[in-house]
C-alpha cells in the first residue's frame, strides 16, 4: 500500500504541529525531511506554495496547511479525542444487587467544538506567531525593544497561563487539537530568552510545557532523520 507522503522540516513549528497530529492519530506516513534552500522538485510539484508541511495523500490530493493536515489526520482516527475532548465520559461504579456495575456519564463541564478550537488556534496563528516573530528578532539582533516585544507575546502567555491554573488542559481536564497546535510556538517563546522564562512566574504555563517536552511523543516526532533527496530510503513515520 502506497502511503501519504509528509513533507516536514524538524524544527519548523508548522510542521512539528502536524507532526504531533500525525502522531496521535496513529496515521502512518512517508515522511521527508528537507531543507527549504534545496527544495526537491517532487516537493513543488506537489505545491508550488513550497513551504512545509505538504501532505500528498494522492495526485488528487494535497494538503499544504499545517491545520488541514492536522484535520485530515485526526479526522482519520482521533483516539484522544482530540477534536471533541468534552464527549470523553467519566467512569464511575455503582452498587446494584450482588454485584458492582459501572456506568459512564458525559463531563459538561468541558463543553467546546471543533470550531471553536480552530477559531482559538486562529487567533494564535495570526496574532501571537507575529509577535512572537519581532521578539525573537529583537533578541537575535540585540535590539533594543526586547522587553517591548516579550511584553505583546504575555499577553497571550498569560491567558494560557491563567487557563492551565484552573485545569490541566488550555480547554479542560483533556487534551485539544489547541494544545498541541501551538505547543511549538510556546516552545520557542520558552527558549527566546531561557533565563528570563524560567524564573517567569508563568508556573502552569511552564508544567504543562514541560510535560509534553519530556514526554515519549515529543521525542518521537522531533528525532532527527535523513535529509530526504530522490531515490532515498522510505521512512516510515507513525504514532505510538
Amino acid at each position: 500500500m502506497t502511503l501519504p507522503i509528509l513533507y516536514s522540516l524538524r524544527h519548523c513549528p508548522f510542521a512539528m504541529r502536524a507532526r504531533l497530529a500525525i502522531f496521535k492519530s496513529k496515521q502512518a506516513v512517508e515522511l521527508r525531511d528537507v531543507k527549504l534552500t534545496n527544495k526537491p522538485a517532487a516537493m513543488l510539484i506537489a505545491s508550488q506554495k513550497g513551504t512545509v508541511p505538504i501532505l500528498v495523500v494522492s495526485q488528487a490530493q494535497v494538503i499544504d496547511e499545517s491545520i488541514d493536515v492536522m484535520l485530515w489526520s485526526l479526522g482519520k482516527n482521533d483516539p484522544d479525542n482530540l477534536l471533541l475532548g468534552h464527549c470523553k465520559p467519566h467512569y464511575s461504579v455503582k452498587q446494584q444487587g450482588n454485584g458492582i456495575e459501572s456506568e459512564s456519564t458525559i463531563d459538561t463541564k468541558q463543553t467546546y467544538n471543533c470550531a471553536d478550537l480552530i477559531a482559538f488556534i486562529d487567533v494564535y496563528d495570526r496574532q501571537f506567531k507575529p509577535c512572537l516573530e519581532r521578539y525573537k528578532a529583537a533578541k537575535r539582533y540585540h535590539e533594543t525593544n526586547v522587553n517591548e516585544c516579550r511584553e505583546a507575546c504575555e499577553k497571550f502567555i498569560e491567558d494560557l497561563d491563567k487557563r492551565l491554573s484552573e485545569h490541566d488542559y488550555i480547554f479542560g481536564e483533556y487534551e485539544s487539537l489547541a494544545d498541541i497546535a501551538i505547543l511549538p510556538f510556546i516552545r520557542q517563546f520558552a527558549k527566546v530568552e531561557r533565563q528570563w522564562y524560567v524564573q517567569s512566574s508563568y508556573s502552569s504555563l511552564k508544567r504543562w510545557l514541560d510535560r509534553y517536552l519530556q514526554s515519549a511523543m515529543f521525542n518521537k516526532i522531533m528525532a532527527q532523520h535523513p535529509i530526504w533527496e530522490e531515490g532515498s530510503e522510505v521512512t516510515v513515520f507513525c504514532g505510538g
